[in-house]
């Protein structure tokens, strides 16, 4: 995504021999034009381009570093069960993988922070920006619309994690009266998402957009996804929800099936993960990298100190697949197929060199060929590869998971769920042979399947109130199901993440701490 963000400084005028007769008192007084505030800032269009910039650039904080061999990310996989560490080098992280984080957990802290500066910086926008003139009403409105989705992206993450949450619409100063936030009931946080979604709807923006900015696409899968979630637990709305929530994605399925160009799911799965397909066609909204301002912050996925990059022997396997989940695949599923799927069990010496067998299965879903290299072409060493957000891969199956719970045996849910199959080279049994809990479930393994190691699988989990079992292939209570990567069993009080303990002692009014951590 490329913003052109122009840095105006005022001239600083010096005090000379020929300024001597009148000194230069009244320089020390002026005000520093180049000492930027709110107030002085938002004064021309370019300032509303430079400002939806800097919330685009916070919502990178999801890559941020946690301590060695870790990454901000790390947080919603390590917690499913799906997957494992090779290194065990960092504490925090041992503690995700072990189910016994706590508020002191820097992963946990890091995602209060990096939320709540995006929802900061799109407040700002969202007071200022109007006010701006003269500035053309159509950028105006896709500016808003950009923020106000960016606003709800946040707090979608924030509810998910923590519940009741502070609800903060406005910018802040140490003067304004909510400056020490309680927490608003879940349901408030909900309304708001969906206002900031339904507005950001009728903001005039593409359906999609290249360059990486918000698209309509995005908007109505995210609103598609809320309302599933709403659907679920714990708000469990039911029904009316499920129904909203088929009634938006099919709005996305309907473009794609006119615009199969614009919007389709990628013939190959090496498409998900390849530079020259970022922000197109399944990728409907992507998290932004460049290496020369941020590289792709997935490498810990790397198997630990195997050359299987232009880097060398460098990865850390702090992030890998655990091996009952990778054989958890139906036989002959093209996901589990090395190199050609989200996995790899073999690879290049040093990217582009001899082939040789990892030992185990590792995650090939974020690996650039690109900068890392392939079979005889040496690796750019520039990993600009976006992190993926909502794939079109993920509305078609919301889809068929929410038309399936208003209208068990609807044809058109079966055929979402068969394109998914069909990429997979599965074999799908007939329509007829499902009952509502089977194709459910059936929709259940998919999205674990197809969705994993996107940030997706633990809010599955906690909306369900289920866990996939690699082993019987079926799905267990949340409370009591045991993670296979630990060997622990999860509880009630899993349900949330723990706020962090610094927070609730800079503001009292965050307390009590959610159930069955330390206060």
């Amino acid at each position: 995504m490329n913003f052109n963000i122009i840095k105006k400084a005022g001239a600083l005028i010096l005090c000379g021999t020929m300024l001597l007769a009148s000194g230069c008192k009244k320089f020390l007084e002026e005000q520093d034009p180049s000492n930027l505030t709110p107030n002085n800032f938002y004064t021309i269009s370019e300032h509303a381009e430079a400002s939806i910039a800097a919330v685009y650039a916070d919502t990178r904080f999801f890559g941020g570093g946690a301590g060695i061999f870790s990454s901000n990310w790390q947080l919603l996989e390590a917690v499913t069960g799906t997957s494992t560490t090779e290194t065990a080098q960092n504490s925090d992280l041992n503690n995700l993988y072990s189910l016994v984080y706590d508020g002191n957990t820097g992963h946990v802290i890091n995602w209060w922070n990096g939320l709540y500066r995006v929802i900061a910086n799109a407040n700002m926008a969202l007071d200022k920006v109007p006010g701006l003139t003269p500035m053309d009403e159509a950028q105006k409105n896709k500016i808003l619309g950009e923020a106000k989705f960016l606003r709800a992206w946040a707090y979608f993450y924030a509810v998910r994690l923590w519940g009741d949450i502070p609800l903060i619409t406005t910018p802040q100063t140490a003067n304004s009266e909510d400056f020490f936030p309680g927490r608003a009931a879940q349901e408030d946080v909900y309304n708001l998402i969906v206002k900031d979604l339904t507005e950001a709807e009728a903001a005039g923006l593409p359906w999609m957009d290249a360059s990486g900015r918000v698209s309509l696409a995005a908007i109505k899968a995210q609103l598609a996804r809320v309302y599933l979630t709403m659907a679920g637990q714990p708000l469990n709305k039911g029904a009316a929800y499920y129904q909203l929530a088929a009634d938006k994605a099919k709005e996305v399925i309907d473009y794609a099936n006119a615009n199969p160009g614009a919007i389709n799911l990628f013939s190959t799965y090496g498409e998900v993960h390849h530079v020259n397909t970022e922000n197109k066609l399944e990728h409907l909204f992507e998290l932004q990298y460049l290496a020369d301002v941020a590289g792709n912050p997935m490498e810990n996925m790397f198997p630990n100190f195997k050359p299987v990059s232009v880097y060398g022997a460098n990865g850390t396997g702090s992030t890998v697949p655990t091996l009952s989940f990778y054989q958890s695949y139906e036989p002959g599923d093209l996901r589990a197929k090395d190199q050609e799927g989200y996995f790899y069990t073999s690879y290049y010496h040093n990217g582009d060199g001899a082939p040789f067998d990892l030992g185990a299965p590792y995650i090939f879903k974020h690996f650039n060929v690109v900068a890392f290299g392939t079979q005889g072409v040496k690796g750019s060493a520039r990993n600009d590869l976006n992190v993926p957000q909502i794939r079109y891969a993920e509305v078609l199956l919301t889809y068929a998971e929410a038309k399936n719970e208003v209208a068990a045996g609807d044809q058109s849910a079966y055929d979402a769920f068969k394109r998914i199959r069909d990429r997979a080279q599965l074999v799908t049994p007939a329509i007829g042979t499902y009952t509502q809990e089977t194709f459910r479930e059936a929709v259940w393994r998919e999205r674990w399947h197809e969705l994993c190691y996107e940030g997706i699988t633990w809010f599955d989990m906690v909306r369900l109130r289920k866990v996939y079992n690699e082993t019987t292939n079926g799905f267990d209570n949340f409370v009591g199901h045991v993670n296979k990567s630990s060997n622990q069993p999860l509880q009630e009080k899993h349900l949330l993440f723990p706020l962090g303990v610094q927070e609730m002692l800079n503001n009292p009014n965050l307390k009590p701490q959610n159930p069955g951590y330390p206060q």
